[in-house]
């Protein structure tokens, strides 16, 4: 699946409400899982420690930290959407997060997104609102649904 490119705010508002079309699949690492790890300081053994894991984890697999599928959700909207006009884009906030599946290393991801609302902010932005899921490939429970709330400026 290819970036959508929208030319400006205007086209932009004409998908509120539309599905877009899937991301495109990404890989999560262990480099990944302990790159997020380092930066959070979040070194529970079910995400890093792999001779524990073996022992006691049902998985047997490390599992990434649910909050790093989230901190994903950016790149993977970066990744699906580009609207040309745009200048700066931030993060607002979450509304809603779950997750309803472990993320397993080595698994691919992908981003299914509803754009639910659109709203002004200020002279020249957007608040958007984003209705995601991060699917994970062969698996019928997704690895977190999310409603994310961004800004995006001309």
């Amino acid at each position: 699946m290819s970036q959508i490119e929208i030319k400006d705010f205007k086209e932009f508002k004409t998908l509120t409400g539309k599905e877009l079309e899937p991301g495109a699949w990404l890989k999560v690492t262990q480099e990944m899982i302990n790159d997020f790890a380092k930066a959070t300081q979040d070194f529970q053994w079910l995400h890093v420690d792999l001779e524990k894991i073996k022992k006691y984890s049902p998985f047997k697999k490390p599992i990434a930290h649910g909050f790093m599928s989230v901190s994903l959700l950016s790149k993977l909207l970066m990744d699906l959407i580009k609207v040309e006009s745009t200048t700066m884009g931030v993060n607002y906030g979450l509304n809603k997060v779950r997750f309803p599946n472990p993320l397993l290393v080595d698994s691919a991801i992908r981003l299914h997104c509803i754009i639910s609302h659109m709203e002004s902010y200020g002279d020249n932005g957007l608040k958007i609102t984003w209705n995601c899921t991060v699917e994970i490939k062969g698996k019928d429970k997704p690895a977190c649904v999310a409603e994310f709330l961004s800004l995006m400026f001309e």
